[in-house]
């Protein structure tokens, strides 16, 4: 396997990661909470059913930049061309074996992988080891399979 050097963004990759890190340092440092985004997105629906959004700003304010940061982008350049193989049902059965895998494991890959690792939890290391297998698993089988 080569790498296409004609997609390889080294500098908007470095940018990329150094902004994720910036976030999940200031996440933490300035609130003392994990920028896991299932957590997040946990926490901001549980608020918002419960009617209580006391607390919830922080939330909030993380996923519209979540949400406004590919529009952002875009001011200063274009956003890579999205496409997808899969059909609308593997999508949502792909999407629910995220849900119940990121309950089970108690937390996603951004909380574990970002902020666990960076923590040196184990519990982390465990998951993350957890999805990259699966991930290996998951990519063998459809190769073979097709």
């Amino acid at each position: 396997m080569t790498i296409d050097y004609s997609q390889f963004t080294p500098w908007a990759s470095l940018i990329g990661g150094l902004l994720i890190g910036v976030s999940a340092s200031v996440f933490i440092l300035g609130l003392g909470r994990i920028a896991g985004i299932a957590g997040i997105v946990a926490g901001a629906l549980q608020g918002v059913a419960s009617g209580s959004m006391k607390g919830q700003s922080a939330r909030l304010l993380f996923l519209v930049g979540l949400i406004a940061a590919p529009w952002l982008w875009t001011l200063f350049s274009p956003l890579p061309p999205m496409q997808s193989v899969a059909g609308t049902g593997m999508l949502i059965v792909a999407g629910l074996l995220v849900g119940v895998g990121v309950r089970m494991g108690n937390g996603c890959t951004s909380g574990h992988g970002v902020c666990g690792l960076s923590r040196f939890s184990m519990r982390s290391l465990a998951n993350v080891f957890t999805f990259i297998g699966a991930g290996v698993v998951a990519v063998t089988a459809v190769r073979l399979l097709s």
